[in-house]
C-alpha cells in the first residue's frame, strides 16, 4: 500500500489484545493496527462479539485524534487505512491507565460514595497500574516511581498533557450535546523520550452522556445491560461526523 509516497507492507503479528491487532510494517517505526468487534467488561470476566463495533471505534478514534491533533495534542495516530483499520507511530507504551474525572461515576462512586451525576470541583486524574492479572490496580506518583516506571517529570508531562485532552474533548463533545464524564488515556514514548498520547479514545474508553436526556453514549449500555452497544456507539460516530474541527 502507498501511504505519503512510502509503500507499506503488513507483516506479522506483534500483539493481540481485546480490542485490537497490532501488525509491524516494512516501516520499523509504523504500526498497523485492526480493530476488532470483541466487546470487554469487568476486566475480561465479560466477553462477546458485537459485529461493527470495531469498525466504530476505529472510525471514532481517528476523527478524535485527528481533531486532538488540530488542538496541539502531540499523539501517535498517521492515517485511517478503512473501517477497522489505522496506522499509528510505534512508541514504547508506559504501563499505565490515566483516569479523568469531571463527574462522579462508576468506581468513583462506588469507593467514596459519591452520587452519581455529581459534578467534581476540579478534574480528578487517577492512575492505575495496567495489568489484568493484578485487575488493574489504583496508584499513587509514589507508586509509580517506586515501580520505576516512569519519572517524576514524566508524570508531570503526562498530567499536563491529560488536563489538555479533557479541555479539547470537552470542547468537541459540548458542540454536539454530549457531557464528557471521564475518560482513561494511554500515553508512549518515542525513541528520542517525547511523550505521545496513544491507544483510543471511543465510547470504550469515555464515558459520555446525552446533554438533553442523560442517556449512556458508551460502553456502561453493554457493562450494565442497559441496550444495544452498536446503535449507541453509530450515535457518536454520526454527531461527530458533523464537526470539521474544534
Amino acid at each position: 500500500m502507498l501511504i505519503g509516497g512510502l509503500f507499506l507492507e503488513k507483516q506479522e503479528l506483534l500483539y493481540e489484545g481485546k480490542a485490537k491487532k497490532l501488525y509491524k510494517t516494512s516501516e520499523s517505526d509504523v504500526i498497523w493496527v485492526e480493530y476488532l468487534n470483541q466487546a470487554t467488561a469487568l476486566n475480561g470476566k465479560k466477553k462477546d462479539l458485537i459485529q461493527g463495533k470495531g469498525e466504530l471505534n476505529n472510525q471514532i478514534t481517528s476523527l478524535l485524534f485527528s481533531l486532538l491533533k488540530e488542538a496541539g495534542v502531540h499523539n501517535h495516530f498517521i492515517k485511517k487505512l478503512s473501517k477497522t483499520e489505522q496506522l499509528i507511530e510505534s512508541v514504547t507504551m508506559f504501563p499505565l491507565e490515566v483516569v479523568l474525572r469531571n463527574i462522579s461515576a462508576g468506581s468513583f462512586s462506588k469507593r467514596f460514595g459519591v452520587k452519581e451525576g455529581t459534578p467534581l470541583a476540579n478534574p480528578i486524574i487517577e492512575f492505575y497500574l495496567k495489568d489484568d492479572k493484578l485487575d488493574d490496580p489504583m496508584m499513587n506518583e509514589e507508586h509509580i516511581q517506586l515501580l520505576e516506571l516512569t519519572t517524576a517529570e514524566e508524570i508531570k508531562k503526562i498530567k499536563k498533557m491529560t488536563l489538555e485532552v479533557n479541555t479539547a474533548l470537552q470542547k468537541v463533545f459540548k458542540k454536539i450535546d454530549i457531557q464528557l464524564i471521564d475518560f482513561k488515556l494511554e500515553f508512549g514514548k518515542q525513541a528520542d523520550g517525547n511523550i505521545l498520547l496513544a491507544d483510543e479514545i471511543s465510547p470504550d474508553t469515555c464515558r459520555l452522556w446525552d446533554v438533553k436526556t442523560g442517556e449512556h453514549l458508551d460502553k456502561d449500555v453493554y457493562r450494565r445491560d442497559l441496550g444495544n452497544l452498536v446503535p449507541v456507539y453509530q450515535e457518536v460516530f454520526e454527531r461527530l461526523l458533523k464537526l470539521e474541527s474544534i
